[in-house]
């Protein structure tokens, strides 16, 4: 498995030698590596596979925007059926007319008369459209990294909880889990099933306060000197304002724990949910002030495109998407791999 997150460097190298020219460097841990430019290299095998099974999650949404640029020629009702594949995918409004004048502009600009050439310019456009999403998730920068993770009931947040768990603890983290979600025993027992699968501590209270939970596993994590703390909440619907408001007091709380904290506050989205999921974007973000996205459940759905609606109207970073149940089967997210996956 290769690298899941981006570490801050424990200490700063001292200065190498100077580079010859042509050269650039990058700093690898405490090493400084220098390298001749040259050109980008296939994907490793890893990365081949997860595009791959990326693709393979995507294809019904890709599909049907697919069977667009097998039009004779670049015209008005090419441009009109490509709309509404872009709409049925759940780019929304926004994002489809973003879309549709910047392959138009393209189009003209470029002098392409083939469909096929349309499609590297949507392609193009997409990834454009993306990048701002693109976002490491930093571990390091404080001790413990707290990360508090929301999501609606049903949309994989204490299974994604697992894989990071899984994924930190595989990269040498320290890991200690908060089990918030207080008021579902299958929850607390699901990550405890991860606790004990990776070996690592979790602080957990039947029936107790979930800010108080919160709470005692920060404390518990400065004492330890643990470098992860990930704190599972109970699933809500935006609309359960009571359950929004128990949100802000776990914030609250584990700021008077760590002044510093929370790091991260990550929701989870089930791609499956289309236009949904950008309301719970927005609903999630104005309580809590979101860092991170990870969407789930790409694979099967048809609402792929949502990513884009999200990209034009709530650029909340996307740190992981997920096509499965297997621990592979959440990566981080990539711009480019994403777009050529949809619309492969």
């Amino acid at each position: 498995m290769f690298s899941f997150f981006k570490k801050k460097p424990a200490a700063t190298p001292a200065p190498a030698a100077p580079a010859p020219p042509g050269a650039s460097s990058s700093l690898i841990g405490t090493a400084v590596v220098q390298a001749i430019e040259v050109p980008v290299a296939p994907l490793a095998p890893e990365r081949q596979s997860w595009m791959e099974r990326l693709s393979a999650g995507l294809r019904k949404t890709g599909s049907s925007i697919s069977e667009v640029f097998g039009a004779a020629q670049i015209d008005d009702a090419f441009y009109e059926e490509l709309e509404t594949a872009l709409l049925m995918a759940d780019t929304g409004v926004k994002a489809t007319q973003h879309l549709i004048a910047e392959v138009k502009r393209r189009v003209a600009q470029s002098g392409a008369s083939r469909p096929v050439q349309a499609k590297n310019i949507l392609v193009d456009a997409l990834t454009q459209l993306l990048k701002p999403l693109e976002k490491p998730l930093v571990i390091g920068e404080h001790q413990p990294t707290v990360i508090m993770v929301a999501g609606v009931n049903g949309a994989g947040k204490t299974t994604s909880i697992g894989k990071l768990t899984k994924h930190l603890a595989d990269d040498g983290e320290s890991v200690l889990l908060a089990a918030a979600d207080t008021f579902r025993a299958a929850a607390r027992e699901q990550l405890a099933v991860w606790a004990d699968r990776n070996t690592v501590e979790i602080v957990s209270q039947q029936g107790g306060d979930p800010a108080a939970v919160a709470f005692d596993a920060v404390a518990a994590g400065r004492a330890r000197g643990k470098d992860v703390v990930l704190v599972d909440t109970a699933g809500r619907l935006p609309t359960q304002l009571h359950l929004m408001e128990e949100l802000r007091k776990i914030k609250r709380v584990v700021t008077k724990a760590d002044e510093t904290a929370p790091h991260e506050v990550i929701l989870v989205i089930d791609g499956n949910t289309g236009q949904n999921a950008l309301a719970q974007v927005k609903s999630f973000d104005d309580v809590l002030g979101l860092t991170g996205l990870i969407v789930t459940k790409l694979d099967g759905t048809a609402k792929g495109g949502v990513l884009a609606a999200i990209a034009q109207e709530k650029p909340v970073p996307v740190y992981f998407i997920g096509v499965g149940e297997k621990l592979e089967d959440l990566e981080t997210f990539s711009a480019r791999e994403f777009a050529l996956a949809l619309l492969a």
